[in-house]
């Protein structure tokens, strides 16, 4: 008599002998296994990081000079004005008291033209130069701007004429200097020519106009502008500026009402 044997059901095979996978026991069957990965923050913390600098940077000022300004009670103290064409500020400076200097620009003023008032004003050697039409420089005022290292001058520019009837009331305003801010505000001028033997040295001028421009040993790019050059001359005065806004002639304006209301001064 013979036993008979249970047969036990054998495991399913994938056809190679091997026990086959069951998917619906591993549910990442079908794809690849998939972590989560945590956010660490850094994005945004360097997103922070950067608009906290460039806040910081444009607030950013230049303290003033106290000893400077505001300017102690000064009969000899000296007035100057500042003007603006909606784009570019030149000061306005008068003849006499740079020719009482000794220094280099008290010489190269000795030589413009007959003029009571002194327009000063810094640029790039050839586009603050030129006068033709805007149309016809664009590519260049683009180098100007673009290029780093472009040459640069100081315009001296002697003004017959009252220079308040040069622009609208609302585009100037009076600074009075005492004596020893006018002299820090003259030599941080003389600074930026270049000198030659120790004098100033024409690099342009143009025809049937009495301004003068003589060379600087700066350069002009978009990270160094005139309004820039400007404030900065103001600075030297012992203005307080703020350097970055100083790209646009209205904050140079705008460092002026401020220095006014230092003084008490009513705007022009």
């Amino acid at each position: 008599m013979h036993r008979s044997r249970q047969t036990q059901p054998r495991p399913r095979t994938d056809g190679t002998g091997r026990p086959g996978f069951n998917a619906a026991r591993h549910p990442t069957a079908g794809g690849p296994m998939r972590r989560r990965q945590k956010g660490t923050g850094l994005a945004p913390m360097i997103l922070a990081v950067t608009l906290g600098a460039i806040a910081g940077l444009w607030t950013w000022t230049t303290p003033g000079k106290p000893d400077l300004w505001p300017p102690a009670a000064d009969p000899n103290g000296i007035e100057v004005l500042v003007l603006d064409n909606g784009f570019h500020t030149d000061l306005a400076v008068p003849r006499a008291h740079l020719e009482a200097g000794s220094g280099p620009l008290a010489g190269a003023v000795r030589s413009l033209p007959p003029g009571e008032w002194i327009l000063i004003g810094w640029g790039d050697a050839r586009f603050y130069v030129d006068q033709s039409p805007i149309g016809d420089r664009l590519a260049d005022g683009a180098r100007a701007f673009f290029r780093p290292g472009n040459a640069s001058v100081i315009m001296l520019d002697p003004a017959q004429d009252n220079p308040r009837d040069l622009v609208a009331a609302d585009r100037r305003r009076t600074l009075h200097l005492s004596t020893a801010g006018f002299e820090a505000m003259v030599a941080h001028i003389e600074a930026s020519l270049d000198l030659d033997q120790g004098q100033a040295h024409i690099a342009a001028a143009r025809a049937g106009d009495d301004a003068r421009f003589f060379a600087s040993h700066e350069h002009f790019w978009i990270g160094r502008l005139c309004n820039h050059w400007s404030a900065g001359v103001l600075n030297a005065a012992g203005l307080p500026v703020r350097p970055l806004r100083s790209v646009t002639s209205s904050e140079v304006m705008a460092a002026v009402e401020r220095a006014q209301l230092d003084t008490g001064t009513v705007r022009d």
